[in-house]
């Protein structure tokens, strides 16, 4: 089973001004699910230190499975943001290739004689 499955199984909620579902997590920005790893991870510090003989693994393995969730996110959200930006880069160097472009057209027109530049007007 997915952890987005379990989630759904489990009904889990996050404390995060009030409590929110798993759903409502990708629309928080990278600071706010940094926000909740953080609490998350206070939550595991208060826990006792793991032992052999006493099982808190509930509450931990609790904790620890909301820190997996939010970590699957923010990586998502990476490189979602890393995709975009390498988009928005190629894009721009693209228009900037166009131009260029253009500008040798233009410099080739102007390179030719006005005889040839009359023969080219007359026959557009």
């Amino acid at each position: 089973m997915n952890i987005f499955e379990r989630a759904a199984r489990e009904k889990t909620r996050f404390n995060f001004k009030g409590l929110i579902s798993v759903e409502d997590l990708w629309d928080l920005s990278l600071e706010n699910l940094d926000s909740i790893w953080v609490a998350l991870e206070t939550d595991l510090e208060k826990l006792p230190k793991k032992s052999l003989l006493e099982t808190n693994t509930k509450q931990r393995d609790e904790i620890e499975f909301k820190q997996e969730i939010i970590k699957h996110i923010v990586e998502t959200k990476k490189a979602e943001n890393a995709a975009a930006a390498q988009t928005k880069a190629n894009a721009a160097k693209k228009q900037m290739v166009l131009e260029i472009i253009e500008q040798k057209k233009n410099e080739n027109l102007k390179s030719l004689s006005i005889d040839e530049l009359t023969q080219l007007a007359e026959s557009l």
